[in-house]
Protein backbone atom coordinates (compact mmCIF):
# COMPACT_ATOMS: atom_id res chain seq x y z
CA UNK A 1 0.00 0.00 0.00
CA UNK A 2 1.26 3.47 -0.89
CA UNK A 3 2.34 5.30 2.28
CA UNK A 4 5.07 7.76 1.25
CA UNK A 5 5.96 9.58 -1.97
CA UNK A 6 8.96 11.78 -2.74
CA UNK A 7 8.38 14.39 -5.47
CA UNK A 8 11.53 15.93 -6.95
CA UNK A 9 11.20 19.26 -8.72
CA UNK A 10 12.89 22.56 -8.12
CA UNK A 11 14.23 25.76 -9.61
CA UNK A 12 11.54 27.04 -11.94
CA UNK A 13 7.75 27.22 -11.78
CA UNK A 14 7.67 24.71 -14.65
CA UNK A 15 9.15 22.10 -12.29
CA UNK A 16 7.68 23.17 -8.94
CA UNK A 17 4.04 23.84 -9.86
CA UNK A 18 3.40 20.44 -11.52
CA UNK A 19 5.00 18.72 -8.50
CA UNK A 20 2.69 20.64 -6.16
CA UNK A 21 -0.35 19.88 -8.32
CA UNK A 22 0.39 16.14 -8.14
CA UNK A 23 0.98 16.46 -4.38
CA UNK A 24 -2.44 18.14 -4.06
CA UNK A 25 -4.08 15.31 -6.01
CA UNK A 26 -2.33 12.66 -3.89
CA UNK A 27 -3.33 14.44 -0.68
CA UNK A 28 -6.95 14.77 -1.83
CA UNK A 29 -7.09 11.03 -2.54
CA UNK A 30 -5.42 10.02 0.76
CA UNK A 31 -4.80 12.65 3.47
CA UNK A 32 -2.72 10.11 5.47
CA UNK A 33 -0.08 9.80 2.73
CA UNK A 34 3.35 11.22 3.59
CA UNK A 35 4.38 13.67 0.87
CA UNK A 36 7.87 15.16 0.68
CA UNK A 37 9.15 17.53 -1.99
CA UNK A 38 12.83 17.47 -2.84
CA UNK A 39 14.25 20.81 -3.96
CA UNK A 40 17.00 23.31 -3.27
CA UNK A 41 17.34 26.04 -0.66
CA UNK A 42 17.43 28.81 -3.27
CA UNK A 43 14.74 27.93 -5.83
CA UNK A 44 11.07 28.93 -5.90
CA UNK A 45 10.30 25.76 -3.98
CA UNK A 46 11.91 27.16 -0.82
CA UNK A 47 8.96 29.57 -0.61
CA UNK A 48 6.16 27.76 -2.45
CA UNK A 49 6.38 24.30 -0.87
CA UNK A 50 6.04 25.31 2.82
CA UNK A 51 3.34 27.83 1.85
CA UNK A 52 1.28 24.96 0.41
CA UNK A 53 1.73 22.91 3.59
CA UNK A 54 4.24 20.33 2.37
CA UNK A 55 7.52 19.08 3.81
CA UNK A 56 10.59 20.29 1.88
CA UNK A 57 13.87 18.37 1.82
CA UNK A 58 16.84 19.95 0.05
CA UNK A 59 19.89 18.86 -1.92
CA UNK A 60 22.76 20.89 -3.32
CA UNK A 61 22.12 22.42 -6.72
CA UNK A 62 24.48 20.75 -9.23
CA UNK A 63 24.14 22.49 -12.62
CA UNK A 64 25.92 20.95 -15.58
CA UNK A 65 28.13 23.48 -17.43
CA UNK A 66 27.04 23.86 -21.06
CA UNK A 67 30.67 24.05 -22.24
CA UNK A 68 33.86 22.29 -21.11
CA UNK A 69 35.37 24.23 -18.22
CA UNK A 70 37.16 23.83 -14.91
CA UNK A 71 33.75 23.74 -13.23
CA UNK A 72 32.98 20.52 -15.11
CA UNK A 73 35.68 18.76 -13.06
CA UNK A 74 33.79 19.50 -9.82
CA UNK A 75 30.52 17.97 -11.04
CA UNK A 76 31.14 14.26 -10.21
CA UNK A 77 32.03 14.98 -6.59
CA UNK A 78 29.19 17.42 -6.05
CA UNK A 79 26.71 15.11 -7.76
CA UNK A 80 27.84 12.19 -5.57
CA UNK A 81 27.16 14.36 -2.52
CA UNK A 82 23.70 15.27 -3.80
CA UNK A 83 22.90 11.60 -4.53
CA UNK A 84 23.99 10.69 -1.01
CA UNK A 85 21.73 13.39 0.43
CA UNK A 86 18.81 12.21 -1.72
CA UNK A 87 19.39 8.62 -0.58
CA UNK A 88 19.26 9.77 3.06
CA UNK A 89 15.93 11.54 2.38
CA UNK A 90 14.54 8.39 0.73
CA UNK A 91 15.55 6.32 3.74
CA UNK A 92 14.18 8.82 6.27
CA UNK A 93 10.82 9.22 4.50
CA UNK A 94 10.60 5.50 3.59
CA UNK A 95 9.45 6.59 0.14
CA UNK A 96 7.57 3.97 -1.88
CA UNK A 97 7.83 5.90 -5.17
CA UNK A 98 9.94 8.80 -6.47
CA UNK A 99 8.23 11.20 -8.89
CA UNK A 100 10.60 13.48 -10.82
CA UNK A 101 9.69 16.62 -12.75
CA UNK A 102 13.10 17.46 -14.22
CA UNK A 103 15.66 20.09 -13.26
CA UNK A 104 18.73 19.94 -11.06
CA UNK A 105 17.17 18.04 -8.15
CA UNK A 106 15.72 15.20 -10.21
CA UNK A 107 19.09 13.71 -11.23
CA UNK A 108 20.21 12.84 -7.67
CA UNK A 109 16.67 11.65 -6.86
CA UNK A 110 16.61 9.32 -9.88
CA UNK A 111 20.08 7.93 -9.17
CA UNK A 112 19.37 7.40 -5.47
CA UNK A 113 16.02 5.74 -6.20
CA UNK A 114 17.55 3.39 -8.75
CA UNK A 115 20.30 2.45 -6.30
CA UNK A 116 17.70 1.64 -3.62
CA UNK A 117 15.30 -0.19 -5.96
CA UNK A 118 12.53 2.36 -5.53
CA UNK A 119 10.24 2.77 -8.55
CA UNK A 120 10.37 6.03 -10.48
CA UNK A 121 7.71 8.07 -12.29
CA UNK A 122 8.90 10.83 -14.64
CA UNK A 123 6.91 13.86 -15.78
CA UNK A 124 8.22 16.06 -18.61
CA UNK A 125 6.53 19.45 -19.03
CA UNK A 126 8.25 20.57 -22.24
CA UNK A 127 8.09 19.28 -25.83
CA UNK A 128 11.85 18.58 -25.69
CA UNK A 129 13.03 16.77 -22.54
CA UNK A 130 15.94 18.04 -20.49
CA UNK A 131 19.00 16.03 -19.43
CA UNK A 132 17.48 15.00 -16.09
CA UNK A 133 14.35 13.46 -17.53
CA UNK A 134 16.19 11.81 -20.41
CA UNK A 135 18.19 10.03 -17.70
CA UNK A 136 15.18 9.25 -15.51
CA UNK A 137 13.17 7.85 -18.40
CA UNK A 138 15.87 5.20 -18.94
CA UNK A 139 15.17 3.82 -15.45
CA UNK A 140 11.39 3.39 -15.63
CA UNK A 141 8.42 2.49 -17.84
CA UNK A 142 6.32 5.15 -16.05
CA UNK A 143 6.93 8.28 -18.12
CA UNK A 144 4.39 11.08 -18.58
CA UNK A 145 4.65 13.84 -21.17
CA UNK A 146 2.76 17.04 -21.84
CA UNK A 147 3.03 17.23 -25.62
CA UNK A 148 2.58 14.60 -28.34
CA UNK A 149 5.83 13.56 -29.93
CA UNK A 150 8.09 14.24 -26.92
CA UNK A 151 11.08 11.95 -27.59
CA UNK A 152 10.99 9.76 -24.46
CA UNK A 153 10.59 6.01 -24.96
CA UNK A 154 7.28 4.54 -23.85
CA UNK A 155 5.86 7.88 -22.74
CA UNK A 156 2.15 8.46 -22.07
CA UNK A 157 0.60 11.79 -23.00
CA UNK A 158 -0.96 13.23 -19.81
CA UNK A 159 -0.59 16.99 -20.15
CA UNK A 160 0.69 19.21 -17.34
CA UNK A 161 -0.84 18.72 -13.88
CA UNK A 162 -2.46 21.92 -12.64
CA UNK A 163 -3.67 23.06 -9.21
CA UNK A 164 -7.40 22.73 -8.50
CA UNK A 165 -7.80 26.51 -8.28
CA UNK A 166 -7.01 26.75 -12.00
CA UNK A 167 -9.00 23.68 -13.05
CA UNK A 168 -12.14 24.86 -11.26
CA UNK A 169 -11.83 28.56 -12.15
CA UNK A 170 -15.20 30.27 -12.57
CA UNK A 171 -15.18 32.50 -15.67
CA UNK A 172 -18.91 33.23 -15.66
CA UNK A 173 -20.19 36.78 -16.16
CA UNK A 174 -20.68 37.19 -12.40
CA UNK A 175 -17.18 35.96 -11.59
CA UNK A 176 -15.75 38.24 -14.27
CA UNK A 177 -17.55 41.24 -12.78
CA UNK A 178 -16.14 40.42 -9.32
CA UNK A 179 -12.60 39.89 -10.65
CA UNK A 180 -12.62 43.13 -12.62
CA UNK A 181 -13.84 44.96 -9.53
CA UNK A 182 -10.88 43.56 -7.58
CA UNK A 183 -8.49 45.31 -9.97
CA UNK A 184 -10.48 48.52 -10.45
CA UNK A 185 -11.45 47.64 -14.02
CA UNK A 186 -14.65 48.52 -15.86
CA UNK A 187 -16.98 45.51 -15.95
CA UNK A 188 -18.17 46.10 -19.51
CA UNK A 189 -14.98 46.80 -21.46
CA UNK A 190 -13.01 44.12 -23.34
CA UNK A 191 -9.99 43.33 -21.17
CA UNK A 192 -6.42 42.41 -22.13
CA UNK A 193 -4.22 40.77 -19.49
CA UNK A 194 -0.49 41.31 -20.07
CA UNK A 195 2.11 39.19 -18.27
CA UNK A 196 5.77 38.62 -19.10
CA UNK A 197 6.60 35.87 -16.62
CA UNK A 198 7.56 36.39 -12.98
CA UNK A 199 10.15 39.02 -13.90
CA UNK A 200 8.28 40.70 -16.76
CA UNK A 201 9.44 41.00 -20.37
CA UNK A 202 10.97 44.21 -21.68
CA UNK A 203 9.83 43.78 -25.29
CA UNK A 204 6.24 43.17 -24.15
CA UNK A 205 6.36 46.15 -21.80
CA UNK A 206 7.71 48.46 -24.51
CA UNK A 207 5.12 47.43 -27.10
CA UNK A 208 2.33 47.89 -24.57
CA UNK A 209 3.33 51.39 -23.47
CA UNK A 210 3.55 52.41 -27.13
CA UNK A 211 0.13 50.90 -27.87
CA UNK A 212 -1.57 52.13 -24.69
CA UNK A 213 -3.29 55.22 -26.09
CA UNK A 214 -4.53 53.49 -29.25
CA UNK A 215 -5.77 50.54 -27.17
CA UNK A 216 -7.71 52.85 -24.86
CA UNK A 217 -9.23 54.70 -27.81
CA UNK A 218 -10.41 51.38 -29.24
CA UNK A 219 -12.26 50.73 -25.95
CA UNK A 220 -9.87 48.05 -24.63
CA UNK A 221 -8.77 48.16 -20.98
CA UNK A 222 -5.56 46.57 -19.72
CA UNK A 223 -4.35 44.69 -16.64
CA UNK A 224 -0.55 44.67 -16.99
CA UNK A 225 1.96 42.93 -14.71
CA UNK A 226 5.24 44.55 -15.76
CA UNK A 227 7.63 42.70 -13.42
CA UNK A 228 9.16 44.10 -10.20
CA UNK A 229 12.39 45.16 -11.93
CA UNK A 230 10.60 47.02 -14.71
CA UNK A 231 7.72 48.72 -12.95
CA UNK A 232 9.36 52.17 -12.56
CA UNK A 233 10.48 52.23 -16.20
CA UNK A 234 7.04 51.19 -17.47
CA UNK A 235 5.25 53.65 -15.19
CA UNK A 236 7.37 56.49 -16.59
CA UNK A 237 6.72 55.43 -20.20
CA UNK A 238 2.95 54.93 -19.85
CA UNK A 239 0.85 57.83 -21.21
CA UNK A 240 -1.37 59.65 -18.73
CA UNK A 241 -5.01 60.60 -19.10
CA UNK A 242 -6.02 57.44 -20.98
CA UNK A 243 -9.74 57.18 -21.84
CA UNK A 244 -9.95 53.54 -20.59
CA UNK A 245 -8.53 51.88 -17.47
CA UNK A 246 -4.91 50.77 -17.64
CA UNK A 247 -4.00 48.99 -14.39
CA UNK A 248 -0.23 48.58 -14.00
CA UNK A 249 1.19 46.26 -11.31
CA UNK A 250 4.69 44.92 -10.55
CA UNK A 251 3.32 41.36 -10.37
CA UNK A 252 0.09 39.42 -9.87
CA UNK A 253 -0.19 37.83 -6.46
CA UNK A 254 -3.31 35.84 -7.47
CA UNK A 255 -3.18 34.78 -11.10
CA UNK A 256 -6.58 32.96 -11.09
CA UNK A 257 -8.43 36.24 -10.43
CA UNK A 258 -6.48 37.90 -13.25
CA UNK A 259 -7.51 35.09 -15.60
CA UNK A 260 -11.12 35.51 -14.47
CA UNK A 261 -10.97 39.25 -15.26
CA UNK A 262 -9.50 38.85 -18.76
CA UNK A 263 -10.88 38.20 -22.23
CA UNK A 264 -7.44 37.59 -23.77
CA UNK A 265 -3.79 37.43 -22.68
CA UNK A 266 -0.56 38.78 -24.17
CA UNK A 267 2.26 36.71 -22.68
CA UNK A 268 5.34 34.54 -22.98
CA UNK A 269 4.71 30.86 -23.69
CA UNK A 270 6.24 28.93 -20.82
CA UNK A 271 4.85 25.41 -20.44
CA UNK A 272 2.85 26.26 -17.30
CA UNK A 273 1.33 29.39 -18.83
CA UNK A 274 0.23 27.50 -21.96
CA UNK A 275 -1.29 24.70 -19.88
CA UNK A 276 -3.13 27.08 -17.55
CA UNK A 277 -4.60 29.15 -20.39
CA UNK A 278 -5.79 25.99 -22.14
CA UNK A 279 -7.39 24.79 -18.91
CA UNK A 280 -9.33 28.02 -18.34
CA UNK A 281 -10.14 28.55 -22.04
CA UNK A 282 -8.47 31.94 -22.30
CA UNK A 283 -7.22 32.97 -25.78
CA UNK A 284 -3.64 34.21 -25.95
CA UNK A 285 -1.24 36.15 -28.10
CA UNK A 286 2.06 34.39 -27.41
CA UNK A 287 5.46 36.05 -27.62
CA UNK A 288 7.93 33.17 -27.18
CA UNK A 289 11.14 33.92 -25.31
CA UNK A 290 13.79 34.15 -28.05
CA UNK A 291 16.37 32.06 -26.21
CA UNK A 292 17.14 28.42 -25.44
CA UNK A 293 16.22 25.66 -27.90
CA UNK A 294 13.02 27.26 -29.13
CA UNK A 295 10.94 25.36 -26.56
CA UNK A 296 8.60 28.29 -25.86
CA UNK A 297 7.57 28.37 -29.50
CA UNK A 298 6.95 24.62 -29.37
CA UNK A 299 4.88 25.10 -26.20
CA UNK A 300 2.54 27.54 -27.96
CA UNK A 301 2.11 25.81 -31.31
CA UNK A 302 -0.53 23.19 -30.39
CA UNK A 303 -3.04 25.80 -29.16
CA UNK A 304 -2.17 28.22 -31.98
CA UNK A 305 -2.71 25.46 -34.56
CA UNK A 306 -6.00 24.55 -32.85
CA UNK A 307 -7.18 28.14 -33.30
CA UNK A 308 -6.97 29.18 -29.65
CA UNK A 309 -4.04 31.57 -29.90
CA UNK A 310 -1.84 33.86 -31.96
CA UNK A 311 1.95 33.84 -32.06
CA UNK A 312 4.52 36.53 -32.86
CA UNK A 313 8.31 36.51 -32.73
CA UNK A 314 9.78 38.71 -30.01
CA UNK A 315 11.54 40.85 -32.63
CA UNK A 316 8.25 41.42 -34.49
CA UNK A 317 6.16 42.46 -31.50
CA UNK A 318 5.15 46.13 -31.76
CA UNK A 319 2.30 48.49 -31.00
CA UNK A 320 1.16 48.09 -34.61
CA UNK A 321 1.11 44.28 -34.32
CA UNK A 322 -1.03 44.52 -31.18
CA UNK A 323 -3.48 46.92 -32.84
CA UNK A 324 -3.67 44.84 -36.05
CA UNK A 325 -3.91 41.39 -34.45
CA UNK A 326 -5.02 41.49 -30.81
CA UNK A 327 -7.59 44.31 -30.87
CA UNK A 328 -9.70 42.81 -33.69
CA UNK A 329 -10.16 39.68 -31.53
CA UNK A 330 -10.94 41.61 -28.34
CA UNK A 331 -13.64 43.75 -29.94
CA UNK A 332 -15.33 40.79 -31.67
CA UNK A 333 -17.42 38.62 -29.31
CA UNK A 334 -17.75 36.02 -32.06
CA UNK A 335 -13.99 35.69 -32.60
CA UNK A 336 -13.35 35.62 -28.87
CA UNK A 337 -15.91 32.85 -28.32
CA UNK A 338 -14.46 30.77 -31.16
CA UNK A 339 -10.91 31.11 -29.80
CA UNK A 340 -12.06 30.37 -26.24
CA UNK A 341 -13.68 27.13 -27.40
CA UNK A 342 -10.57 26.11 -29.36
CA UNK A 343 -8.28 26.95 -26.43
CA UNK A 344 -10.36 24.99 -23.92
CA UNK A 345 -10.38 21.95 -26.20
CA UNK A 346 -6.58 21.80 -26.15
CA UNK A 347 -6.24 21.23 -22.38
CA UNK A 348 -5.68 18.09 -20.26
CA UNK A 349 -7.71 18.62 -17.07
CA UNK A 350 -7.16 15.04 -15.83
CA UNK A 351 -3.33 15.23 -15.93
CA UNK A 352 -2.78 15.12 -12.16
CA UNK A 353 -5.18 12.20 -11.68
CA UNK A 354 -3.53 10.28 -14.52
CA UNK A 355 -0.10 10.73 -12.93
CA UNK A 356 -1.50 9.64 -9.53
CA UNK A 357 -2.68 6.44 -11.25
CA UNK A 358 0.83 5.93 -12.66
CA UNK A 359 2.29 6.35 -9.14
CA UNK A 360 -0.01 3.61 -7.85
CA UNK A 361 0.95 1.40 -10.81
CA UNK A 362 4.64 1.93 -10.01
CA UNK A 363 4.12 1.07 -6.33
CA UNK A 364 2.18 -2.06 -7.26
CA UNK A 365 5.02 -3.13 -9.55
CA UNK A 366 7.45 -2.82 -6.62
CA UNK A 367 5.30 -5.08 -4.48
CA UNK A 368 5.01 -7.64 -7.29
CA UNK A 369 8.78 -7.64 -7.76
CA UNK A 370 9.43 -8.50 -4.14
CA UNK A 371 9.62 -5.39 -2.00
CA UNK A 372 11.23 -2.06 -1.40
CA UNK A 373 14.75 -2.90 -2.56
CA UNK A 374 13.89 -4.96 -5.61
CA UNK A 375 15.97 -3.99 -8.63
CA UNK A 376 14.33 -2.47 -11.71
Amino acid sequence: MLKSVLLAGGGTAGHVEPALAVADALRAADPRLRLTLLGTKTGLEARLVPARGYELATVEKVPLPRRPSAQLLTVPGRLAGAVSTAAHVLAETRADVVVGFGGYVSVPAYLAARRRGIPIVVHEANPLPGVANRLGARFTPYVATSYPGTPLRGARLTGIPLRPEILTLDRSAGAQRTARGRYGLDYQRPTLLVVGGSQGARSVNTAMTQAARALARSGVQVLHAAGPRNIDEVTAALPTGLPAPYVLLPYLDHIPSAYAAADMVLCRSGAMTCAELSAVGLPAAYVPLPHGNGEQRRNALPTVEAGGGLIVDDADLSAAWIMNNVVPVLVSPERLAKMQAAMAGAGHPQAAQTIVSMIHEAEASRRRSGGRHAAH
